[in-house]
Order: structure tokens, then C-alpha cells, then sequence
């Protein structure tokens, strides 16, 4: 048997008398693979996984960091926007360039329906402090009667918390214990209701719950004790204070022009605070990108890879299903581009 030099490739004539009409092995198929090949040839298996491209190639937090990024940001410069128009009419207002004519008013009432979306419109990534996270916002709070002072004091007592009306694992503490040990058991019996407690910068415990939570926790967090730290016998409620939030403009006052001043320098602070919590979340963004262009450009290598080996394994096996893969990968080489290629050397 004799293959045909893919130069010169043979042509099959089919059909009857006069209507009869010329096809080369490609068109005909499996017709035309039994035409070139004494025997059919049945094409190898390819056992190679498909090919991943663009957000297919993504992973999930990629693409969560990357949405949140954004929606962070959109919800930033809106707020931006309008605290540098408010900021303009304010200073207007206290130049007497500007009418009271409501508008400003307005514009407060404007910002602060903005500030209370804060949750909804950033998709939950930005907290009361506009700190970012892709991760789910939390409350900061400090629990009155839970500083390490007074609980280091005394000797061992046992505390019993409850939390949204669920007893939850006690809190054991011993004389000599540290501040950090004294946090890591409260961590350790509030971790199962979402609340995680630490040691703040201050060297107090500070506590913290998701932000859609924290109502319900504020509400309900009690203690019972042995009579040493807390009194025995029944719970106690215990008062949840969260942090200040970082912008406060239901405190906006436009009424006189002392109000006027000491809102435009919260809007100042509040304008300050919103754009470099902007450049926090771009650059968040932009890491996100960077390893977009690092997932793209292994997935364009990996793929290239995989297509040559593909084409080196068929070119390997005898046959039509050979032959149409050189024929193919030739097609539309010319002298001129190979010589034009080689000058690149």
C-alpha cells in the first residue's frame, strides 16, 4: 500500500458517467479514510481534558474578589461625588453665595440615605469604618464589665454565657492567667455563635459579630457567674457598645452658621476618610487583575502545550487521521512566509 505525498494528493471520482465529480480524502470523511488506507483506521482516543478558557479558567474567590472589589468602589466614588457636592454648597452657603432654599438640606438628607445603603450597595464588603473586606463585615464591640482588669481579678470562677437564648460553653477563669489566655476563652465559647473576641491594640477585649447580627447579639448576651466577677443565680444582660462608625451625617446640622462650619469639616473628615478607603479597594482591585493576567497567560501556555502534544501523538500514528493532521497544519504555507519567518532569527 501507498500513501499519497500530501504535495500531490490523489483524487477519488465518484458518481456516474457525465455527473461524475472529483473529492479529495477530507471531504469524504471516513469514506475517504477507507480510500486512502487499505484497511479503516479508527482515529486514537484522545484522552486529553478540554481546553479552559477566559472566566471558565477562574477560580470562585477570583472572581468574588473581583466583584466585591468593584462594587465597593462603585458605592465609594458615589459617596465621594456627593460629599464634594456638598462640600462646595456648604462653603457656598457660609460665603452667603448661596440662598437657604433647601437644596442643601437636601443634599444632607441625599447622603445619608446613601451612608445607611452602605451595607446593601457595597455588597456587604465595607464595614462601619470602610475598612474592605470580601469577606463578610463585622460589628467591632466592647462589652461593659469584660475588660481584662476585672477579670483577671478574684480567684476561679466559673461563667456561664448565653447568647440569643442558647447556653453556650462556659468560661473558666483561673488566678494567674494571661490577658491573652483570658481572650483565647471567650474566643473559644463565643467562636460557635459567629462572635470572635481578641485583644485590642489597647490591651482590652474587643468582640466582634457580623454586621447583620450583631442587633440580635447586642440584645440577648447575658452571663451568669459564682458571685466573684458576676452574681450567681440568674443571667445577667450585658450591654454590647459597637464602634463609632466612621461618618455620622444623621449629626449634620444646617441650621445656623455654627452648625454650617462644623459640618463642613465633617464633610472634610468624611471626604477624607471615603478616598482613601478608594485607594485601599483599588488596589485591592488591581492585585485581583494582576492575577487575572497570571491565570490567563498560564491558561493560553497550558493550552498551546496541550494542542502541540495532541498533533505530535496523531502525527505519530499511520494512516488518514495522520495525514489530515499535516495536511491540515500546511495548509496556507507558503515559501515566502517560511523565508519571511526564518529572517526573524
Amino acid at each position: 500500500m501507498q500513501i499519497p505525498s500530501p504535495s500531490s494528493p490523489s483524487v477519488i471520482v465518484t458518481g456516474n458517467g457525465g455527473n461524475a465529480s472529483a473529492v479529495d480524502g477530507t471531504a469524504l470523511g471516513q469514506q475517504g479514510q477507507n480510500a486512502v488506507t487499505a484497511t479503516p483506521v479508527t482515529p486514537p482516543a484522545s484522552t486529553a481534558a478540554p481546553l479552559r478558557r477566559g472566566l471558565n479558567n477562574w477560580d470562585q474567590p477570583l472572581q468574588r474578589d473581583i466583584s466585591g472589589a468593584q462594587q465597593a468602589l462603585d458605592f465609594l466614588e458615589q459617596s465621594a461625588g456627593q460629599l464634594r457636592s456638598l462640600k462646595a454648597d456648604l462653603s457656598a452657603r457660609l460665603a452667603n453665595r448661596q440662598r437657604a432654599d433647601g437644596n442643601l438640606e437636601n443634599s444632607v438628607r441625599q447622603f445619608s440615605n446613601t451612608w445607611r445603603s452602605r451595607t446593601a450597595a457595597s455588597g456587604g464588603t465595607l464595614d462601619a469604618q470602610l475598612n474592605f473586606s470580601n469577606e463578610n463585615t463585622r460589628t467591632r464591640f466592647t462589652v461593659r464589665g469584660m475588660n481584662v482588669a476585672n477579670l483577671r481579678q478574684g480567684g476561679r470562677e466559673v461563667l456561664a454565657l448565653s447568647l440569643g437564648g442558647q447556653n453556650l460553653s462556659s468560661v473558666v477563669l483561673e488566678p494567674g492567667m494571661s490577658d491573652q489566655q483570658i481572650a483565647q476563652r471567650f474566643d473559644d465559647a463565643l467562636a460557635p455563635a459567629g462572635v470572635r473576641v481578641k485583644l485590642n491594640d489597647d490591651g482590652q477585649l474587643e468582640f466582634s459579630a457580623p454586621e447583620n447580627q450583631f442587633a440580635g447579639i447586642r440584645d440577648s448576651l447575658a452571663v451568669q457567674g459564682n458571685g466573684q466577677r458576676f452574681p450567681a443565680g440568674q443571667l445577667n444582660r450585658l450591654r454590647a457598645e459597637p464602634e463609632a462608625a466612621a461618618l455620622n451625617p444623621e449629626s449634620w446640622q444646617t441650621s445656623d452658621a455654627e452648625g454650617l462650619r462644623a459640618t463642613l469639616q465633617q464633610v472634610v473628615q468624611a471626604l477624607a476618610h471615603v478616598e482613601k478607603s478608594i485607594s485601599s479597594v483599588r488596589s485591592a482591585l488591581a492585585q485581583a487583575n494582576t492575577r487575572v493576567q497570571s491565570t490567563t497567560a498560564e491558561t493560553s501556555t497550558e493550552g498551546m502545550e496541550q494542542v502541540a502534544d495532541n498533533f505530535v501523538d496523531t502525527a505519530k500514528q499511520p494512516g488518514y487521521q495522520s495525514m489530515l493532521s499535516i495536511t491540515s497544519a500546511l495548509s496556507g504555507i507558503s515559501r515566502e512566509r517560511v523565508v519571511s519567518l526564518l529572517r526573524l532569527r
